[in-house]
This record gives structure tokens, sequence and C-alpha cells, in this order.
């Protein structure tokens, strides 16, 4: 029943347009100073680590909430991976994480599905899902480009076509990086994000 559950929320997904200039964030904008986080435990290539928004040093960060349940997420995956390997020496770091309440989502369901895809950027898991109310993180994966200063620059999807790879016409967190690297605008500052709802534990 799950399993159906999801391909039919998949085939959904996989009709839903990211449109540009419409964010769903209820929480923070484009041009905020990007919510500071520290002494997360992640992993980096197999290896126990924390993560910290101090210790990053690149001129650009994209932070990305993911959930490892969500097939959006897996199907960006290879994405990511790309995206990490495209962008090495250019002063730009990717850092996931994961704030949901599934087993797979917390750290040792974390460890298992980055050594299964062979993740090469560092995820952390925050129990206390701070991190993500901060920052106003609705689904998974959504992402957020921050500048050298740490303002917000660019927040959403990462393309427009959140379960088709092949389907990508639109570039935005690719674009956005780009721009902010040239110390310019993005031409798109915000997208939908579109992706499984992140599960927030009632107050």
């Amino acid at each position: 029943m799950r399993k159906s559950f999801f391909s039919l929320f998949a085939l959904a997904l996989i009709a839903s347009p990211v449109l540009a200039g419409e964010s769903n964030n209820k929480v923070i904008k484009v041009g905020q100073k990007a919510p500071d986080f520290s002494g997360i435990p992640a992993v980096l290539n197999g290896q126990d680590t924390s993560l910290s928004l101090a210790d990053a040093k690149e001129d650009v960060v994209v932070v990305v909430f993911l959930g490892n349940h969500c097939p959006v997420v897996q199907a960006v995956e290879d994405r990511l991976i790309d995206f990490v390997n495209d962008y090495k020496g250019k002063s730009v770091k990717l850092v996931g994480v994961a704030v949901g309440q599934s087993e797979t989502d917390r750290l040792p369901g974390i460890k298992k599905y980055t050594a299964e895809k062979k993740s090469n950027y560092i995820y952390g898991y925050d129990e206390s899902q701070a991190i993500g109310k901060a920052y106003g993180a609705t689904v998974t994966p959504e992402f957020f480009v921050l500048d050298k200063d740490r303002n917000i620059r660019y927040m959403g999807a990462m393309d427009n076509s959140p379960m088709k790879e092949e389907k990508v016409t639109k570039t935005y967190l690719r674009d956005a990086v780009d721009a902010v690297l040239k110390g310019e605008k993005p031409a798109v500052e915000s997208t939908r994000a579109v992706g499984c709802g992140v599960g927030y534990k009632k107050d």
C-alpha cells in the first residue's frame, strides 16, 4: 500500500509544474540573513562528522533539506552528486539536512542511504527540527543558496522537473549559483519547491 501511494505521488509530481517566482515559504525571504546552525551530527564519505554553517568557507553555500524516504529526493540524488562534482574548485559547498521523523531520515538511515548512493556531500540530521523551522522548509527537497555574507539569494526547487531529469529545461539552482559567484542577482530568485512534506512534531 505504501509503495503504491508513493508511486501515485511520484506520478502526480511529474505533472506538477515548478513555477518561477512562486515560493511557498512563509517564514523567510530572499535577501534575509540565513539562520545559523551548528553541531549537527552528520556523515561525509561514510565518516561521522558534524555540520555547522560557520565551518563553510566557500563563497556560496547551498543548503538543501532532504528526506531519504521521499521519491523526489531519490530522483534528484544523481543531480546532487553531479552538482557537487561540477562545482569542485569553484568555492561552492552543498550541505544536506534532514529534519523529518522517519527512521530512514535519521542518522543511521542517512549513513545507509549515502553509502548506497555514493553521495559526495555532507549530510546531517537535526532531531530538534530547529533548522527546518528557521528556514521555513516545508518539503523535501528544498534548496537555499547563500552568498558569502550568508544572505539568502535563491530558494525553492533545483530545476523544473522533479522526477525526470531528461525533462529538465530550467536549471534554477545552477543558474542562481552561477550568478552569485559572479556577484550578480539571480534572474530567478525563488520557485515553488515540489516534494514530500516535512513531518514536523506537534508543539
